[in-house]
């Protein structure tokens, strides 16, 4: 095949040795939004949506999600996660969810901290969807990340 990294010399898809990479500190931070209308957002900053906290229960949705990454993404190679934080801050008309984990490993945490990000921001759906259904997510993206062979990176 043409290299890719995914695929076999047969063309059929397969895990990534890793094995023969250093193990070194990789970090990645992550981020995405979720627009919530008015009325929703204050049940969710004061605490009164029916289901609970929804702010507690996102950022342990997203760690758990870190934590889990291999067992949703195919290919993604199981980590031994060293750290999750999941920080979820309400800004006018939107909650935004970052997420920043780190390991000691042959591979990065990127997918890790993506996850983490969309879990949380899932959750957040589901548990205020009875007071506003047109809640977007949205921008879930990479901030950065450190360490492993392709170096530092940072978005623009």
């Amino acid at each position: 095949m043409s290299g890719l990294t995914h695929l076999d010399a047969g063309g059929a898809a397969r895990m990534v040795d890793i094995s023969a990479k250093p193990a070194t500190r990789r970090e990645a931070v992550a981020e995405g939004v979720i627009h919530v209308g008015a009325e929703a957002l204050e049940a969710i900053r004061s605490a009164t949506v029916k289901k609970g906290d929804v702010l507690a229960t996102a950022r342990i949705a997203g760690i758990m999600a870190a934590k889990r990454t291999a067992d949703l993404i195919p290919l993604c190679h199981p980590l031994p996660v060293d750290a999750v934080a999941v920080d979820l801050a309400i800004e006018y008309g939107l909650i935004r969810a970052t997420a920043t984990v780190a390991t000691t490993h042959g591979t990065g945490v990127e997918m890790e901290a993506l996850t983490a990000v969309s879990a949380a921001l899932l959750t957040v759906y589901d548990m205020a969807k009875a007071l506003d259904r047109t809640m977007r997510i949205d921008g879930i993206r990479l901030l950065k990340k450190s360490g492993g062979r392709s170096g530092d990176f940072t978005a623009k």
